[in-house]
């Protein structure tokens, strides 16, 4: 199904982040990340944070991490960013 979904998106010039729900993920330098597009916060910590997406898990890494500004579309986190890695599959088994 998602093949078909590109394909119409690419078909009608939309962006595929709309047409597929795919999280936008955007680091300001090393100060600041905002992630669109998410389904939940899966764990938070100073050094550690792991964001539910419909394309997988999103785990962003630094120090003195926090959340600036939670909404239901957009996270803003700022500290100090040393990486964004992406996961493929939930992680959490439930």
């Amino acid at each position: 199904m998602p093949k078909v979904k590109e394909k119409v998106a690419n078909a009608l010039s939309l962006p595929k982040e709309i047409a597929l729900d795919l999280p936008v993920v955007t680091a300001l330098g090393q100060g600041e990340v905002t992630i669109e597009n998410y389904k939940s916060l899966l764990e938070f910590t100073e050094t550690g944070i792991r964001i539910r997406t419909k394309a997988g898990v999103v785990n962003i890494a630094g120090r003195r991490l926090m959340l600036r500004q939670v909404t239901a579309e957009n996270l803003l986190i700022a500290g100090q960013v040393t990486g964004i890695f992406f996961d493929d599959h939930y992680g959490d088994h439930s």
